[in-house]
């Protein structure tokens, strides 16, 4: 089969990774009683209400949290405070054939077959795979969003003990109608953690994505600095956020849930960090 590829503008540059949080079991939450305070810093401390808490206090959802670093992600975008400033374009060319798809226990993640590739900045990323977080793991004024995608790519000819470098798409989504692109893969991925599968050739296409991200023939989006939001945390990464939401179904949003759980990390400190709004 004829190999496809998806050509998608940007203006900038990305990053990504995939947090590991999930629930206590159900009946370990009435035998747990952590104190937290160790970890959390300032007045993150709030009650935990919530029928499924495992602990008296723990960090409010929207107070930023600190101590791991001064470049640590996800973060609460707050628009009115992002600066402005336009960039040199950024060619994405993605492969339609993927190698497989994976259930990782803490999310779902599909693998770029070789040959798809990022460039910007004079640099070429090599991409590696898109995997998913419920619920969003970025904030856009305060608000979240049921599920987050993140398209992971990696700096290509590193040196051999250099730092890794990450440039991602971040991609979030509200409930709405049934969504093309992740209808054509839903079906493959694996129910059971651990397992790889394969995925039939030509059966994901990342125009269909594309055509929902892209409007009027461009796209927009936010920019920062930050790192992997999974230990190491390593503060290598350049994140884009895409401004325009996409839409997905409650059955398909709500059948990734089930498979990799709450797994977004809580939205770290912004320690006054540059925002970029692209338009």
């Amino acid at each position: 089969m004829k190999k496809m590829a998806t050509m998608l503008a940007i203006a900038s540059y990305l990053a990504c990774n995939s947090p590991e949080t999930k629930v206590p079991a159900a009946d370990t939450l009435a035998k747990k009683h952590t104190d937290t305070t160790a970890t959390l810093h300032g007045d993150n401390l709030v009650k935990a209400e919530a029928p499924d808490a495992g602990s008296e206090m723990e960090q409010g959802y929207c107070l930023p949290r600190g101590g791991n670093g001064k470049m640590q992600s996800p973060i609460n975008i707050l628009t009115s405070e992002a600066g402005k400033d336009d960039q040199k374009g950024m060619i994405v060319k993605f492969q339609t054939d993927i190698v497989g798809a994976e259930n990782l226990g803490h999310t779902v993640q599909l693998d770029f077959k070789e040959g798809s590739i990022c460039m910007a900045d004079g640099k070429t990323y090599n991409s590696k795979q898109f995997h998913f977080h419920t619920p969003s793991e970025h904030l856009i004024d305060g608000m979240t969003f049921p599920m987050e995608m993140h398209i992971v790519n990696t700096l290509k000819d590193s040196t051999p003990n250099a730092k890794p470098s990450y440039l991602v798409i971040g991609i979030l989504f509200k409930m709405g109608k049934e969504n093309k692109f992740i209808k054509e893969f839903l079906k493959d991925l694996p129910s059971e953690e651990g397992h790889k599968d394969s995925i039939p050739s030509g059966s994901v296409n990342l125009n269909d994505l594309a055509n929902e991200v892209v409007k009027s023939g461009k796209i927009s989006y936010f920019s920062y600095d930050g790192s992997l939001t999974t230990p190491p945390f390593s503060e290598s990464v350049k994140w884009v956020v895409i401004k325009q939401i996409v839409e997905a179904s409650p059955d398909q949003i709500i059948a990734i849930e089930k498979l990799e759980g709450n797994n977004a990390r809580h939205v770290q400190s912004v320690n006054g960090r540059k925002i970029v709004s692209h338009s």
